[in-house]
C-alpha cells in the first residue's frame, strides 16, 4: 500500500529543509564573522592590535620603514674626502690608501644605523600605538577590503590592502638626524605603504559582503528556524535531528578544510606587492581566527547533538548504557538508605518529575549556550560536563526517592511471640 500524498509532501519538505539547513549553517557563521568582526571597529581593533608585536609583522615593518627612509650615504666619496684631508695633514700614503678603502664600510655602517633605529621604533610602544590608531582611524582594514570604501592609514586599491607607515618613517628620520646621520634629513617623500594583503578576488566579494552585512545576526536565527521546521516535519524526529546535526557539522568541516587549502594557495601565490610572506600569513590567520573557531565550535556542537539524540534512542547500546546507569544509581541509593543517608521528599519529588527536570536542565544549558558571547568548542565541553553532572545528580536523587518509596511500602517486621 502506497503512503498517502500528505505524508510524501511532508517527508519531502522535511528533507529539503534539513539539507538547506546543513548548507546554510557555515554561511550563517560567515555572516556572523562579517557582521561581528569585519564590520565592528572595536572588535576588529582588539583583534589586530596584537599583530603590532608579531615578529613577522615587526620584521616586515622594519624592512619597509628602512627602505622608505632611503638614507643614501656616498661612502666612497666620504672616505676619499677624509683620506685627502688626512694626507694633507701628513698621513703616510699607505695609511691614506687604507682610509680611502673604507667606503663600503661607511655605507654598511649607515645602513646598520638605519636598521637599528627602525628596529627600536618598531619594537617600542610607539609603533604599537601607531598600528592601533591607524587601524581604528580607518574603521577597519577588512571593511575596506570588502567594500573599497573608507579613508585613513589603511586603504584598499585594486584588491591590495596597505598600511601607511609614514608616521614611523618620520620618527626614524628624526632619530637618525639626532644620532648625527645628517643625510637622513634629506629623506624624500617616497611611497611609505606596507602591503598587508592582496587578492584579485576582493572586488568580487564586495557585493556579498554588503548583503551579509544587511542580514546581520538575523540570518543564524533564520537557519535555526529552518532546521527546527525540518525536524518537526520529519516522521522520525530524533533521527532527523541527528542527521541535521551531523550534516551541518560535515558542511562546517568542508568549509574549514577549504580555508586551510585557501591559506596555502594564497601564501604560495603571493604577488610581488606583498613584502613578507610571514607577515601575510600572520594577517590572514588573525583575521580568520574567529571564523575558524566558530567552524570548530559548530562541528563539535553538531557531533554532541547527534550523540545526544542517539543516546536517548531505542538502540541496544543506548538502552544498555541507560540501564547500567540506573542500576548503579539504585545500588548507590540502596546503600545510602541503609546507612541513614536519605533524600526524603526531595528524592520522591525528583523521581516524580524527573523528565520535566531533565528537560528544564537541557533548556537552561541550551539558553546559556545561545547567550554565550562567541562560544568555543571548550564552552560546549564545559556545558556538557555541567549537564551530565546535573543529570547524574538527578538520577541519584530519583533513585533515592525510589528507595524511600520502596521502604515505605514494605511493612515493618512483626515481633515474634515468645510463648
Amino acid at each position: 500500500m502506497s503512503p498517502p500524498p500528505g505524508r510524501i509532501v511532508r517527508a519531502t519538505a522535511s528533507a529539503v529543509l534539513i539539507v538547506l539547513t546543513c548548507i546554510l549553517v557555515p554561511v550563517a557563521l560567515l555572516t556572523v564573522w562579517v557582521h561581528d568582526l569585519v564590520l565592528d571597529t572595536d572588535r576588529y581593533v582588539s583583534t589586530v592590535s596584537p599583530l603590532a608585536t608579531d615578529p613577522a609583522i615587526q620584521d616586515a615593518a622594519v624592512n619597509r620603514i628602512s627602505k622608505a627612509a632611503d638614507v643614501r650615504v656616498d661612502g666612497n666619496k666620504a672616505a676619499a674626502e677624509l683620506a685627502g684631508w688626512l694626507h694633507s695633514q701628513g698621513l703616510p700614503p699607505r695609511a691614506t690608501a687604507a682610509v680611502r678603502g673604507l667606503g663600503p664600510q661607511i655605507d654598511s655602517a649607515a645602513n646598520s644605523a638605519v636598521t637599528k633605529i627602525a628596529t627600536r621604533i618598531v619594537h617600542s610602544d610607539a609603533f604599537a600605538t601607531v598600528w592601533t590608531n591607524a587601524n581604528r582611524r580607518a574603521h577597519n582594514a577588512v571593511v575596506h577590503a570588502l567594500t573599497g570604501q573608507g579613508r585613513g592609514a589603511v586603504g584598499v586599491s585594486d584588491g591590495t590592502v596597505t598600511l601607511d607607515v609614514g608616521t614611523a618613517v618620520d620618527q626614524l628620520k628624526q632619530q637618525l638626524v639626532a644620532a648625527g646621520l645628517s643625510p637622513a634629513a634629506k629623506i624624500p617623500d617616497v611611497n611609505k605603504q606596507l602591503v598587508l594583503f592582496q587578492s584579485d578576488q576582493l572586488a568580487k566579494m564586495r557585493k556579498g559582503a554588503h548583503a551579509l552585512d544587511v542580514i546581520g545576526n538575523w540570518f543564524p536565527v533564520l537557519v535555526v528556524l529552518i532546521g527546527a521546521a525540518g525536524v518537526f516535519l520529519a516522521r522520525r524526529r530524533r533521527r532527523a535531528l541527528a542527521r541535521t546535526a551531523l550534516g551541518a557539522a560535515f558542511a562546517c568541516l568542508v568549509v574549514a578544510i577549504v580555508l586551510v587549502v585557501a591559506r596555502h594557495y594564497y601564501l604560495d601565490h603571493l604577488p610581488h606587492q606583498v613584502q613578507s610572506k610571514s607577515a601575510a600569513a600572520a594577517v590572514f590567520d588573525t583575521l580568520l581566527h574567529f571564523l575558524r573557531v566558530s567552524l570548530r565550535t559548530a562541528i563539535v556542537l553538531g557531533v554532541v547533538i547527534a550523540l545526544g539524540a542517539y543516546l536517548i534512542g531505542p538502540g541496544r547500546l543506548p538502552m544498555a548504557i541507560r540501564s547500567t546507569s540506573e542500576r548503579t544509581a539504585d545500588s548507590a541509593a540502596t546503600w545510602a538508605y541503609a546507612h541513614e543517608v536519605r533524600t526524603g521528599k526531595v528524592g520522591v519529588w525528583a523521581q516524580t518529575y524527573r523528565r520535566w527536570i531533565a528537560l528544564a536542565a537541557l533548556l537552561i544549558v541550551a539558553l546559556v549556550f545561545a547567550l554565550w558571547n562567541h562560544p568555543t568548542a571548550l564552552t560546549i565541553v564545559l556545558l556538557c560536563l555541567v549537564l551530565l553532572a546535573v543529570l547524574a545528580l538527578l538520577a541519584l536523587l530519583a533513585a533515592g526517592g525510589r528507595a524511600t518509596q520502596a521502604a515505605e511500602r514494605t511493612p515493618p517486621p512483626q515481633p515474634h511471640d515468645a510463648s
